[in-house]
C-alpha cells in the first residue's frame, strides 16, 4: 500500500501532515497530541515539512500555528523532489560509469578457439547487440532471409542505434544482403537505416544473388552466427559467437569476392520502392 514514506517523508514526518490535514491550523503542541509524535521532537518534523513547502506558518500568532499544504499540491512537490533526487544519482552513476570505463582496460586476446551460445530471441539478441558493441575496427553483416535483426520493431530499432554508434567510435561497416531480403523489408525498415547510417563515410551496403543464412564478421576474429527457428526461419532461435581467427580468416576469404561482385545498394531508392 502506497505511503507517504515511499516519496520520502519520514514516519513522523508523514504522521504529522496528515493529522495537520485533520485539524486544520494549530499549534505544535496540539499537533504533537494529534500526531503523537513527541513534543521532543515536533518542531523538528515541522521545520522538515517547511523545508519541503508540505506546511506553512502563521509566524504573527501566538503561539505559532501551522496548516497543511493542500494534498495535491503537496504530493507534486513530493514527486518533483523525487525526480531531482533520482537524477542526480542517475548523474552520480553515469560519472562513476565514466571513471571506471577509463580505469578498467580488457586484456589481450586469448589466443586459440572460444565459443558461447545464446538461445532463445530475447537472448540471442542480446548477444548480437553485446558482441556488435565490442567491434573496435570493422564489422561484417551477411542476411540472405529475413533475419530478427531487420525486423520492423524494436530489434530493428536497437541494431541501427548500435551500427550507428559502431561508426561514430571509427568502426567500418559493411552489410551485404539478398535482393530478396531488400524487397520483403518494410519502408519504415529502409527509412530507419537511411536516416541513421547511409550517409556515413564509413557505412556500406550492398546486394548479392543467393545469399543464404546470416552472420556477423566482427573485427576479423569473431563470427557471430544467427541459427534460425526451424519451425519458423524468419525468427531468430539461437545466436552462436565464434572467436577464432582461423576460422574468422576463412569466412573473410568468402566474404571478400561476394563483396567485389556485389551491387552498391542505394537505400533511397529501396524505401521509395516500397
Amino acid at each position: 500500500m502506497a505511503n507517504l514514506r515511499d516519496l520520502g517523508l519520514s514516519e513522523y514526518e508523514a504522521r504529522a501532515y496528515r493529522s495537520l490535514l485533520r485539524t486544520g491550523a494549530t499549534t505544535a503542541k496540539e499537533l504533537s497530541r494529534a500526531s503523537d509524535v513527541p513534543m521532543g521532537r515536533i518542531y523538528d518534523v515541522l521545520n522538515s515539512l517547511e523545508q519541503h513547502s508540505l506546511v506553512r506558518s502563521q509566524a504573527a500568532s501566538r503561539p505559532k500555528k501551522y496548516v497543511a499544504v493542500e494534498p495535491d499540491m503537496a504530493l507534486d512537490r513530493l514527486l518533483e523532489s523525487k525526480k531531482r533526487e533520482l537524477d542526480e544519482k542517475a548523474e552520480q552513476y553515469e560519472a562513476v560509469v565514466d571513471e571506471l570505463s577509463d580505469e578498467l582496460e580488457t586484456a589481450e586476446p586469448v589466443q586459440g578457439q572460444f565459443w558461447t551460445a545464446a538461445v532463445g530471441t530475447d537472448e540471442s539478441v542480446d548477444l548480437l547487440l553485446e558482441r556488435l558493441a565490442a567491434a573496435d575496427e570493422s564489422l561484417v553483416m551477411v542476411a540472405g532471409t529475413p533475419s530478427a535483426q531487420f525486423d520492423l520493431g524494436q530489434v530493428g530499432d536497437l541494431v541501427t542505434e548500435e551500427l550507428a554508434t559502431a561508426l561514430d567510435r571509427g568502426v567500418d561497416v559493411s552489410v551485404l544482403m539478398s535482393p530478396e531480403l531488400v524487397a520483403s523489408l518494410p519502408e519504415s525498415v529502409g527509412e530507419r537505416y537511411l536516416d541513421s547510417l547511409a550517409d556515413h563515410p564509413r557505412f556500406s551496403v550492398r546486394t548479392s544473388e543467393q545469399l543464404s543464412g546470416t552472420f556477423n564478421l566482427i573485427d576479423d576474429v569473431e563470427v557471430c552466427i544467427e541459427v534460425p527457428n526451424p519451425l519458423d526461419p524468419g525468427e531468430a532461435f539461437a545466436m552462436i559467437d565464434l572467436k577464432d581467427p582461423d576460422f574468422s580468416a576463412d569466412i573473410r576469404s568468402m566474404f571478400d569476392p561476394r563483396w567485389e561482385e556485389a551491387e552498391p545498394l542505394s537505400l533511397s531508392a529501396a524505401a521509395s520502392e516500397e
